[in-house]
């Protein structure tokens, strides 16, 4: 784990503020507080210093859109090598375990600085091609159709998190990428934890069982990608194949090497399912409690696109990011060295008031809401961005029309997974009248 490109890079120590920076010594997005609902906390933040440094944290933290977009816009300032990167140093058992001579899994998408990153993507694009994705649809319904058909068959009340918000997403990427679905179990159990390994605070015996987690899926994944190499099907996986097939040497400038492909794979599987599930979840959390614009989207499912918009606004499954300088710079007004590690909060410039008229208010009507910055903009765009709008979309569509009665269950305590970007409820109790409409 200590080359330039491998895919995971711990930090040996926290780093100091920059000279001159504003520091808050105590605010943490790991904070219980912050966790249960972040944007009151970010917005106070955002208004008492654009640009600060957290000491908790080890970042300098931005919080306006305007410097946000303007840290996107410019990678070659602002690299994104450290966004899978642990916050914080790892214990001796889970970097022994990491240290397996087979664990070299390298840098590829979201991590990855140009001119590389221009490079590999150009393959993977083309496996998230409108094509693909209209394939991918009819899959996407048919099976969103069977979990809630099974949902409502077991009655009222229900786990939405288990019956369907986990299970699709996660089927959905595993098909894309081409796993065999008696393999999902244990695939799921694999990627389970990946939001501590790299977005959390785990203790060193969490470590240490995440850590083996990520060997036994990476030895997966090479294992899968060498049937592949051997067996092509229609797959996301067999088309990268073709492509290095067909130009094996990175060093040209084109071309996607083996081990890139593997990398794609093992990086893929959990960006493709986990925020997703977030997603489908807190486009609920946002529409049930507020009767109008559910009733709104039943009367009108055209609508769903658009309360899926403003959820990733209002209450986004990913309200932060990372970058890292590598050369002196100014962002905000404040000076930053090279090797500063930058903390994007999506939360405060989702709700900024003059980037959104009524910030606070939830609306699927709203013009404006694809102005939120919760896919990253520039060069790094969410790759998945169109997949998990679909799948949001179509999980609405089927919610509407089949329980125009949903809502929540009353009194339920929402517990959210403690990390720093990925945001949406440990499990979700749903409610509807027993006159639900037949399948």
């Amino acid at each position: 784990m200590g080359t330039k490109n491998t895919y995971h890079q711990a930090p040996d120590s926290i780093a100091a503020p920059p000279p001159g920076c504003p520091v808050h010594g105590t605010w943490s997005p790991l904070d219980e507080d912050y966790l249960a609902d972040p944007y009151p906390i970010a917005n106070r933040l955002r208004d008492q210093h654009p640009v600060f440094y957290a000491e908790e944290l080890g970042h300098v933290v931005v919080t306006r859109m305007s410097d946000i977009e303007s840290v996107f816009m410019n990678p070659d300032v602002f690299a994104s090598t450290n966004v899978q990167d642990p916050l914080f140093p790892l214990a001796d058992g889970a970097t022994g375990i990491l240290g397996a001579p087979d664990f070299d899994p390298v840098a590829v998408m979201s991590n990855r600085s140009e001119p590389d990153h221009a490079r590999i993507r150009a393959y993977t694009r083309l496996g998230f091609s409108n094509r693909r994705l209209r394939t991918l649809e009819d899959y996407m319904r048919e099976r969103a159709t069977a979990l809630l058909d099974q949902m409502v068959s077991n009655g009222s009340p229900a786990e939405y998190v288990g019956a369907l918000a986990f299970p699709l997403p996660a089927e959905i990427v595993f098909r894309f990428i081409g796993f065999p679905p008696e393999d999902d179990v244990m695939i799921k159990s694999w990627c389970g934890n990946r939001k501590a390994f790299s977005w959390g605070q785990p203790t060193a015996d969490e470590q240490t069982q995440i850590a083996q987690g990520m060997l036994d899926y990476w030895r997966y994944c090479r294992e899968f990608v060498a049937s592949r190499r051997d067996e092509r099907a229609d797959d996301f996986t067999s088309e990268l194949l073709n492509a290095h097939d067909a130009d094996p040497d990175p060093a040209n400038g084109t071309g996607i090497s083996y081990r890139e492909v593997e990398s794609v794979v093992y990086g893929i599987s959990f960006a493709g399912h986990d925020p997703v599930t977030a997603l489908l979840c807190n486009t609920l959390r946002c529409l049930l409690p507020r009767r109008d614009q559910w009733n709104a989207l039943c009367a009108d499912p055209s609508l769903a696109a658009a309360a899926v918009e403003e959820t990733l606004r209002f209450e986004s499954s990913q309200i932060s990011w990372r970058r890292v300088t590598t050369r002196q710079t100014t962002l905000g007004g404040i000076d930053l060295p090279a090797a500063t590690k930058v903390f994007l909060n999506f939360a405060s410039a989702n709700h900024q008031d003059d980037v959104f008229e009524d910030p606070e208010v939830f609306d699927i009507r709203r013009k404006t809401a694809s102005r939120h910055i919760s896919f990253g903009k520039g060069i790094h765009f969410c790759l998945g961005a169109g997949l998990a709008r679909m799948e949001a979309r179509i999980a609405l569509e089927l919610l509407s029309a089949r329980l125009p009665s949903l809502h929540l269950a009353p009194d339920q305590i929402y517990e959210f997974f403690p990390n720093i970007t990925f945001r949406g409820p440990d499990a979700l109790h749903l409610m509807w009248d027993d006159e639900a409409a037949a399948p």
